[in-house]
């Protein structure tokens, strides 16, 4: 299967990959920013997919408001002018070539075994050695890291990347920081980001950083992303953790239980969802999970409150009710014996980090 993913735009460019383009109805003028994914055989066909269709998708008329040749331009950088080969056997046609490239402001380096080919990972290495400091961003996408990591650029910075190759990278490159639970980390220009999907998270993210938290979630609900995930959330979550351990009925609760936690999830409604009386439901998934059901409901809503009290807007109270807890002072006590600190108190860190983090990585207003 034959497939151009992104087209070369036809809006001249300048020196940093982007062009000035002038909004419809009176908008603020900003600018179209080209963003490069690398290709090559034995490469991870969503690592390259899921972030162009975010900025494809954050540069829509309808989110924007903008003109309709949008606020990203995407591009497919091959080793060669010849199609490449996905690990999946997805065929992709590269718009240019490692040695044609143009300026870009923000590099994707998607993962997939081929990276970790000698041959392919020394032309890529050594071309992101020449260039990578000359780009705004440059972000690696799970096993992408193994790209980035030779060229010495990453050196003494804190990464991540897909759990199962965490300990291989980090033995290979001890110079490297490596966080293997990290949905995704930022350190100066460069981003690494955990498995596969982890790669939307990041994509959004950057969206985020250019365009605001608006388009970002706009994005995110376009795509029917499930939850736009920060960057400092685990790969591993509870909800799948649990999931993992259990193949029966109870795989489809832990499921049904995260996405319906503001109702009843006592016992006895658990109980008849898993079609078992209360004491069986209860013995059994005590036997499977090591904990009470009761625990697990309230150790799943403490964890979605805490991502939740990120979100602008939202108060220690509605976060609290929006997650099931009977009373804002319940949700108190219990949020600050699990995490050993007040909702509001981390919600207040959080948000003071988060603006300090963004105001140092922001686009200058003058190219806005």
């Amino acid at each position: 299967m034959d497939g151009r993913i992104g087209r070369m735009g036809d809006l001249p460019l300048t020196c940093d990959g982007s062009s000035l383009q002038i909004m419809d109805g009176g908008v603020m003028a900003r600018d179209t920013r080209r963003i490069a994914v690398l290709g090559f055989d034995g490469v991870n066909s969503v690592d390259v997919v899921g972030p162009i269709e975010v900025f494809a998708s954050a540069g829509r008329a309808d989110f924007t408001r903008g003109d309709s040749k949008g606020l990203y331009q995407t591009c497919v950088i091959g080793l060669t002018k010849e199609p490449f080969t996905s690990e999946s056997g997805l065929r992709f046609l590269p718009d240019c070539t490692l040695a044609s490239a143009p300026v870009v402001d923000t590099l994707i380096v998607p993962g997939g075994w081929g990276l970790r080919v000698p041959t392919t990972n020394t032309a890529v290495s050594a071309w992101l050695r020449n260039r990578a400091t000359r780009i705004r961003r440059v972000a690696c996408v799970c096993t992408g890291v193994y790209g980035l990591a030779p060229t010495g650029l990453l050196d003494g910075r804190r990464v991540t990347t897909h759990w199962r190759f965490a300990e291989d990278v980090a033995k290979r490159f001890p110079r490297l920081t490596v966080d293997a639970n990290a949905l995704f980390i930022k350190d100066g220009r460069y981003y690494t980001s955990g498995g596969v999907t982890a790669g939307i998270d990041l994509a959004l993210a950057l969206v985020e950083e250019d365009l605001g938290p608006r388009v970002a979630l706009t994005v995110a609900r376009e795509l029917v992303v499930y939850l736009k995930r920060p960057g400092g959330q685990e790969q591993y979550s509870e909800p799948l953790r649990f999931q993992v351990q259990s193949a029966d009925r109870f795989s489809d609760l832990i499921a049904w239980i995260s996405a319906h936690l503001e109702r009843d999830l006592s016992v006895t409604v658990l109980a008849d969802r898993a079609r078992l009386s209360p004491r069986h439901f209860s013995r059994r998934f005590s036997e499977t999970f090591g904990c009470t059901p009761a625990q697990y409901v309230d150790n799943i809503r403490l964890i979605e409150a805490r991502e939740r009290l990120t979100a602008p807007g939202r108060t220690v109270d509605s976060v609290a009710a929006s997650v099931g807890f009977a009373s804002a002072d319940v949700f108190r006590r219990r949020f600050r014996r699990r995490f050993g600190v007040a909702p509001s108190n981390y919600r207040e860190r959080f948000l003071t980090a988060r603006s300090l983090q963004f105001s140092r990585s922001r686009i200058p207003e003058a190219t806005l």
